[in-house]
C-alpha cells in the first residue's frame, strides 16, 4: 500500500482533492473550540491537505503517514507556509506501536477506508489520546456501488459508533456533510464526520 501512496504522492494534490479537503477542513473547524492550546494528530495525513489547513487553531500539529513521499511533500508545504508548530514522522500505528505521542485532538480524514483492520487502528489512537480528547473520523458513507479489494466501500455510521463505543470512546456523535458526484471510486457518494471522546 505504501508503495501506490509513494507513486501518487507528487500527483495527490489534484483539483477534486483540493476541493474535498477544503470541505471537510471546514467541516473539523466547526468542531473545534479552545483549541488553541492543544495538540492534533493528523494520522494518516497524505499531503497534509487538512491538517495544514487548520495548523493555526492548535498549538501543535503532528503529522504521521506511512508514506515517505507523502512526508516529503508535507515538510516542503510546511518550509513554504514557514510554520513553526508542526512535526512530520513517517510511520504507522499498530497494537502496542504508537510512537509514544500522546494528542488531545485526532483527525483520521479519509483513512480508515484504506486500513484493512480498522479495529486495530482505533484501539491504538484510543491509547494515543488524552483524557477528555476527541478522535474525529471523516470518511463515507457506506456505498454498495463501490467494490475494491484493498479499500473499504465506506461504513456504516452505527456500526462504526457502536465499534468505537465498544472500545470505550465516549459520546460519539456523527453526521453526514457533504455529497458529491464520482466522489468515492468514480460513484457518487457522501461523507460523514464522527467525534467521539476518551
Amino acid at each position: 500500500m505504501n508503495n501506490l501512496f509513494d507513486r501518487i504522492a507528487e500527483h495527490y494534490d489534484s483539483p477534486k482533492q483540493l476541493e474535498l479537503a477544503k470541505a471537510i477542513s471546514e467541516k473539523i473547524k466547526t468542531e473545534l473550540t479552545n483549541s488553541k492550546s492543544k495538540v492534533v494528530l493528523d494520522y494518516g495525513c497524505g499531503t497534509g491537505l487538512v491538517g495544514l489547513a487548520l495548523a493555526d487553531k492548535f498549538e501543535q500539529i503532528v503529522f504521521v503517514d506511512p508514506s515517505k513521499e507523502m512526508i516529503n511533500i508535507v515538510d516542503q508545504k510546511i518550509e513554504q507556509m514557514k510554520l513553526t508548530n508542526t512535526q512530520t514522522i513517517v510511520d504507522h500505528f499498530s497494537k502496542g506501536h504508537t510512537l509514544d505521542l500522546k494528542a488531545d485532538v485526532i483527525i483520521l480524514s479519509l483513512v480508515l477506508l484504506h486500513i484493512p483492520d480498522t479495529q486495530e487502528i482505533l484501539e491504538a489512537l484510543y491509547e494515543v489520546l488524552n483524557p477528555k480528547g476527541c478522535l474525529l473520523v471523516v470518511d463515507f458513507d457506506k456505498n454498495e456501488k463501490v467494490s475494491h479489494e484493498k479499500v473499504h466501500n465506506g461504513f456504516s455510521q452505527t456500526d462504526l459508533k457502536q465499534k468505537l463505543e465498544t472500545i470505550g470512546y465516549k459520546y460519539v456523535q456523527s453526521e453526514t456533510f457533504y455529497h458529491g458526484e464520482q466522489l468515492f471510486m468514480k460513484q457518487d457518494a457522501s461523507m460523514f464526520l464522527l467525534r467521539a471522546e476518551k
